[in-house]
């Protein structure tokens, strides 16, 4: 339920009723409520609302009971009683409008957009509830859109009573403080606001034998820190020597709201605690957390000056005494509460917030400052926020995992949680084949280039390769050996969202024999490329420029039909005309050769044909004899495969042996 926490024992007003009869139940509970005493008013108004036969002041106690539960964070019993309230009549519409909030939190979503419609009809353009619908709108993208953050609760730490707010000791994994009201704490009395026992500190270490923390102690036994009184809310040092604190100091006399409080550790004890002034006459600060460096600390306070309910202030420190505080502005501070920052060693500002757009309740926000010193703030999203309480967040040092406070669904109260986000694993899987007969090719070599500097070569095991690729990375990877030509792929890291297993295929055309350039196409009885071939010779120029050290030789075949002589001068232009496009491209005309062999070398039938047609087997030559045995169609077809424009590789040491990164 989130109890201890909104208002955590830690900054709320107590004072202490007295001299009120059994017949004042009804103003005694309003004035509880309204002086932070939600648990004793709800008990007030019940009993309040069990004498009351006048109608009118019945609707207003069950108003009043359901900003009770709000307040303390018990959201379902809140909408119970706002539906109560509004049922018998209760007029003012701001009771619409904590509906509509309570249906949301409880995910009762489609009654939530038609109360907050309702309540817009009799206020229009009122943000509070057009946020509310921006957040049920959001909510759906967050949940089916969830972070990466991996989150399970721990249960050797957690109590049946309020559990919250956990730092880490010097920034370590291995021992956290946090408040807690379990049994144990050494406060005797009951909060008026929560109904449960006063907060203390409480340590835990991880152990590593059996793998899972240690049975929580009182932080101080001495009562030194812990006392009578309630403590709660702290920020520690670098080092682990030195702890501010919250207390809330009790006294039947007067109120004296939270404080911060600063001592040191030595030797396992501390010292006596000191008031730090950070805030003058207001009656709280709460909730400190020291930046990286410690030259500056974040609180939590309602002084004059804020945006209405809870702020976030910060001051900077000055030798032993902090300079006045600041406030946070109006991106991060509301007119809700905002509370429980904690500052990242990188520099990020997490905190709580109850009326920025988010799941329900309280959620956790990260707050960056952009370049010319703008809050820029982000909703955590699921699942490390919840339509519940979500709160309380800190970080191990330089990692990405930690702790954070939830009264989710499963919590007894509010609960601490661990978070981790699993590092990307990035992997590629590569095959290395023969083009012409998809064998693996065992010993080739793979070069690596990376745009983080990676320059490597890894050899094929069994046409195999495989690598590890680092994050925010783009790679290339070039396969060659000698008696083929080269063949290339890449894999990107960058701005990827998750882990990713690349697997490609790499094939390496033999130069032994010719190799076919497809869709190569002229004007009928012309040699005038048509614009479609342009493109598919851009192949050709990729080759090579991917191969800079070959010479190759464009050959230009026709079928039969024709006159000899006809047909090696057209064949002759034709290569002619993809020499000069390629040097048009920019490749050395000392590379290329162009040769037109008319009608003279019949196609010789490859693997890749006989499996386009089954009338053809591997190694048949297409001659004009062999032709005219078959069918009409089947003759067009051969004639077809006849008229073809290939290459094939002169020489491999046209310039020095390939030593460069490859051109992308």
């Amino acid at each position: 339920m989130g109890m201890n926490v909104r208002f955590a024992l830690l900054f709320l007003l107590i004072i202490i009723l007295s001299g009120c009869g059994s017949a004042k139940y009804g103003r005694d509970a309003l004035l509880s409520k309204d002086i932070g005493e939600y648990y004793r008013a709800i008990e007030k108004l019940r009993k309040a609302t069990k004498k009351e036969k006048d109608r009118d002041k019945r609707k207003l106690y069950a108003f009043e009971t359901a900003e009770c539960y709000r307040y303390i964070g018990d959201y379902e019993r809140a909408e119970l009683y706002y539906k109560n309230a509004i049922r018998r009549g209760y007029k003012d519409n701001i009771a619409l409008l904590h509906h509509a909030d309570m249906l949301r939190a409880t995910q009762q979503y489609e009654e939530s957009i038609e109360t907050y419609r309702i309540y817009l009809d009799s206020v229009p353009g009122d943000e509070r509830a057009l946020a509310g619908l921006e957040s049920i709108r959001k909510t759906q993208e967050w949940v089916a859109n969830p972070t990466r953050h991996i989150v399970n609760p721990i249960k050797e730490i957690n109590s049946i009573q309020s559990d919250y707010s956990p730092v880490f000791v010097a920034g370590r994994d291995n021992e956290i403080i946090f408040t807690s009201s379990r049994k144990g704490v050494t406060g005797k009395r009951k909060s008026g606001i929560t109904g449960q026992g006063y907060t203390d500190l409480f340590r835990s270490t991880f152990g590593v034998q059996k793998q899972k923390w240690e049975k929580p102690k009182l932080l101080d036994e001495d009562l030194i820190v812990n006392t009578e009184d309630e403590e709660g809310a702290v920020t520690i040092s670098s080092t682990g020597e030195q702890m501010i604190f919250t207390r809330c100091r009790y006294d039947k006399t007067q109120p004296l709201g939270a404080e911060l409080y600063s001592t040191s550790q030595s030797r396992g004890s501390f010292s006596e605690p000191i008031k730090v002034q950070v805030v003058g006459d207001s009656i709280v600060a709460a909730h400190p957390a020291y930046n990286e460096t410690e030259t500056m600390l974040y609180f939590v306070s309602d002084m004059e000056g804020g945006f209405g309910g809870k702020d976030i202030w910060v001051a900077e420190k000055n030798g032993g005494t902090y300079s006045a505080p600041v406030n946070l502005g109006e991106k991060i501070n509301t007119s809700g509460d905002e509370m429980f920052p904690f500052v990242r060693d990188n520099g990020e500002l997490y905190f709580a917030s109850n009326f920025l757009p988010g799941m329900g309740g309280f959620d956790i926000f990260v707050a960056s400052k952009d370049e010319d010193g703008n809050w820029k703030v982000e909703n955590m999203g699921s699942p490390i926020n919840t339509p519940a309480d979500d709160f309380g967040i800190a970080y191990v040092k330089g990692e990405d995992k930690g702790m954070f406070t939830s009264s989710r669904k499963g919590s007894r109260g509010d609960d601490i949680y661990s978070f981790l986000v699993p590092p990307k694993i990035y992997q590629v899987e590569g095959n290395v084949f023969d083009k012409e007969n998809n064998s693996r090719i065992d010993g080739a070599t793979v070069r690596v280039i990376g745009t983080d500097g990676t320059n490597m070569k890894i050899r094929t095991q069994n046409g195999k390769f495989k690598m590890k690729l680092k994050p925010e990375t783009e790679y290339v990877f070039a396969a060659f050996k000698d008696g083929y030509l080269r063949d290339k792929a890449t894999a990107n890291t960058i701005n990827l969202a998750d882990s990713k297993d690349f697997e490609f295929d790499l094939f390496l055309t033999p130069t032994d024999s010719p190799i076919k350039v497809d869709n190569i196409n002229y004007e009928f009885a012309s040699f005038e490329l048509k614009p479609e071939s342009k493109i598919a010779l851009d192949t050709v120029y990729t080759v090579l420029v991917f191969n800079p050290t070959i010479t190759i030789e464009l050959m230009a075949h026709t079928d039969y039909v024709g006159s000899d002589q006809a047909n090696f001068e057209l064949s002759q232009k034709r290569a002619q005309s993809v020499v000069d496009y390629l040097i048009e491209k920019g490749i050395s005309p000392q590379r290329l050769v162009a040769k037109g062999y008319g009608e003279t070398w019949p196609k010789v039938v490859t693997r890749e044909i006989a499996k386009q047609y089954d009338f053809l087997k591997r190694n048949d030559e297409l001659t004009e004899a062999f032709i005219l045995k078959l069918p009409k169609e089947q003759q067009d077809i051969c004639n077809a495969i006849n008229r073809r424009t290939e290459f094939r590789v002169l020489s491999t040491d046209f310039i020095e042996k390939f030593d460069a990164e490859p051109e992308k």
